[in-house]
């Protein structure tokens, strides 16, 4: 299938519905950090994009919303197939970002180059959306925060090294600072910048 082919494909069956599902479950994870949930549509997204990425993607995204992509999507039919799917724009400044896709194994530059809001209007910054190997196994997280009534430890495998660090910057930005969701296939983890991250 070539990219042109890939980027016409796919999509929710029932947009209006299934896009509402999965914006629900998103607003429940960012209130409950830490929470696993598995996203159910089936959107098609090209390669290397996962199912939860694609459809985060095609639920959030609009042609108001600038996306950022890391290399290895930049170089697929991602950007063809978010344009497509939902007219959002691909933009190579990280800092014009409403949300930035990241795959897997990827290499994460520090969060400060994405907009962290402002202070009059924290909101206007960028989510990023991780991939990682799997969510429920690996290095253990212990979240503390807003959302999380005792502290939580979650498991993340495949987050890169310098996560903790720039998580670390980025929390003392508050209430500025990007959002994080992390995912893996169809599973997904929701960190808002509210979040404490403690490494085992």
């Amino acid at each position: 299938m070539n990219i042109k082919t890939q980027a016409l494909s796919g999509g929710f069956r029932e947009p209006v519905f299934e896009s509402q599902d999965v914006f629900r479950m998103l607003m429940d994870s960012m209130a409950r950090p830490g929470t696993i949930r598995a996203v159910g549509p089936d959107v098609g997204q090209p390669e290397p994009l996962e199912g939860a990425a694609g459809a985060i993607a095609v639920t959030l995204c609009d042609h108001e919303t600038s996306v950022w992509l890391s290399a290895g999507l930049f170089k697929s039919a991602v950007g063809e197939w978010i344009g497509f799917h939902t007219g959002a724009p691909i933009t190579r400044e990280k800092a014009e970002a409403r949300f930035a896709f990241v795959e897997a194994g990827a290499t994460l530059a520090s969060f400060g180059l994405f907009s962290a809001g402002t202070q009059e209007y924290p909101d206007r910054s960028t989510t990023l959306v991780i991939e990682v190997a799997a969510l429920g196994e690996g290095l253990p997280l212990t979240l503390t925060g807003p959302g999380i009534p005792h502290a939580t430890t979650v498991m993340v495998k495949g987050l890169p090294e310098v996560f903790p660090r720039l998580w670390a910057d980025n929390r003392a930005l508050f209430p500025r600072g990007v959002d994080v969701i992390l995912t893996a296939g169809k599973n997904l983890l929701c960190l808002p910048r509210t979040v404490r991250i403690a490494t085992q």
